[in-house]
Formats: structure tokens, sequence, C-alpha cells
């Protein structure tokens, strides 16, 4: 009976190692990704986490076109540099609330906890949208007198087309009058796939690591031809 050729057996044996390990990197790869999404709705409130650092919550369900978002963004920073840094919350459904549902279609008691949450670290101007209409929370008073006379949110237009009216009535109250920003679709597009490309990205240099590595550390070795007696 002819023996199994120790050079292929040592080449499936590669094969399998490379294979799983491709996989365990590919698994943590997309546990990394899930993390903050899991994290962020797990949270008693995600839209405090993100207004930490971020002047926009923007939840998934939103469903806001990529240009109304990049105008939306870019209105953000143009009153930031103009000294009037308000941060917004989009709340289109119970499950922005994380588990705060109860103040769910209650945009200014909501826009008050948020205020309190995140009074550590920001007590500037904070703008809530809700389907029903705004909260406000830091406004002076002349921006405080404007909340009432905001354009409610219309369910043909979505949150973020309300959004930007409401900062810009709210920016010019306070003596910041805010020009609209001209946002391209294509590039609002493409930023939009920014997150998955570069997700896409890791994983490719992460597999090709793997694969490095396994060949490094798994040299092909010739078979030894067997000794004859004399």
């Amino acid at each position: 009976m002819a023996m199994a050729d120790p050079t292929s057996a040592r080449r499936l044996q590669r094969a399998v190692w490379v294979l799983l390990q491709t996989i365990a990197l590919l698994a943590m790869l997309a546990l990394a990704c899930a993390w903050p999404i899991a994290t962020a709705r797990a949270d008693g409130d995600p839209a405090s986490d993100v207004l930490v650092t971020q002047h926009l919550f923007l939840p998934q369900d939103a469903a806001s076109p990529p240009r109304q978002q990049a105008q939306l963004a870019a209105l953000l920073q143009e009153a930031t540099r103009s000294g009037y840094p308000i941060r917004v919350a989009l709340i289109a459904s119970a499950a922005d609330l994380g588990s705060v549902t109860e103040l769910w279609r209650q945009p200014q008691t909501y826009a008050q906890f948020l205020g309190q949450e995140l009074a550590l670290v920001y007590r500037g101007p904070l703008l809530v949208v809700m389907p029903d209409g705004f909260g406000t929370y830091h406004l002076n008073s002349r921006a405080a007198a404007q909340r009432s006379s905001l354009t409610a949110p219309s369910p043909d237009r979505g949150l973020a087309a309300a959004a930007i009216p409401a900062i810009r009535a709210l920016a010019a109250a306070s003596g910041h009058p805010l020009s609209l920003p001209a946002v391209n679709a294509t590039n609002a597009s493409a930023g939009s796939n920014t997150i998955a490309w570069i997700a896409f990205a890791i994983g490719t240099i992460l597999v090709a690591l793997a694969w490095g590595a396994s060949f490094r550390a798994r040299p092909i070795r010739a078979p030894r031809s067997p000794t004859t007696s004399a």
C-alpha cells in the first residue's frame, strides 16, 4: 500500500491552520466594528455617549439622505467656527433613547435630561429634534424664545431637514447668523461609505499579515531521500 506523501500532509496541515487563523481574525474584526453600536444600544442614553465628543447624534433610523447629513454636519462645523458650538440629537424612535424610552415624544423633557447628562463635559446650547417637535437646553433668553416658532418636523422630509433651519434660527437669535453650506452630492455619498471602506481595508491587511506569518512560521521542507543500505 502506498504511503502518504509527507510534503502533501504538511501542506494540508498548514492550509487548515491558515484558514482557522483567518476566520479568527475576521471574527475579531467583526466584533470590533460592532462593539461601538452594541455599547451605544445597551447604554441608558446613547446620545449622551456620542455628544461627549461629537456635535451630532444621528441614529441609523433617522433615514436622512446623505446630502442632508453632510449639510447638517457642515452647518454644525460652521456654527463652531462662528462661536456658537451647538450640539444636536436627532431622535427618530423610542429605541434611540436606550433605557429612557419613557421620554419618547417629550423633546423638551429629554433635552433637559440630556443636558444634565452632558453637564460634566459640555454646557453649551443643545437641540433635540423628535418627530413631534424640538427641545432645547442651555440657551440664552433670546434663543429660547425662538423655540416655539421653529417649524415642526415634516414626516416626508425627515429630522435632519427640520434641524438645519432650527439651528440657523437659534444661532441668529444668539447673534451668530449662519449661511447654508453648499454640499456636493457626490462627495456626500462618498463620505457616507468611508467607514465601510476603512473596515474592509483593515480586514484585508489582517488577512494578508496572517498568511505572511503562516508561511514564515511553517516553511516548506523537501522530504529527505530514504537511505538505502549497501
